[in-house]
């Protein structure tokens, strides 16, 4: 089991590996990394990411979709803090072999 343990972690990205929050647990007004699957493409900068915990919206546009349905991700950005459901402005999202996609916007 250790063995195991040890390959996974050697493949998240070291990005991927620093304090992880699982997305039940990413609070509102919080800079966050949250790691999980693309679940769905919500609309053209915008997807849903899961965890075992829960989802989330990740917005990462304006007009632009770097994820695909199924895709392992880690997101770094700040939770909304709006009344409407939870969302994450990705600051960065980095893919299971290491690439790091940055986003412009600040919020």
């Amino acid at each position: 089991m250790f063995l195991t343990a040890a390959i996974v972690l050697v493949a998240i990205p070291a990005h991927a590996q620093k304090d992880i929050t699982p997305i039940a647990q990413a609070e509102r007004g919080n800079m966050v990394t949250v790691q999980g699957t693309v679940a769905r493409i919500l609309d053209e900068d915008t997807f849903r990411l899961s965890d075992g915990s829960g989802e989330i919206r990740v917005y990462v546009g304006p007009h632009f979709m770097p994820a695909v349905v199924g895709e392992a991700v880690s997101v770094h950005g700040f939770v909304d803090d709006d009344l409407g459901p939870r969302e994450i402005y990705a600051r960065s999202m980095t893919r299971a072999d290491g690439e790091v996609v940055t986003f412009d916007h600040r919020y």
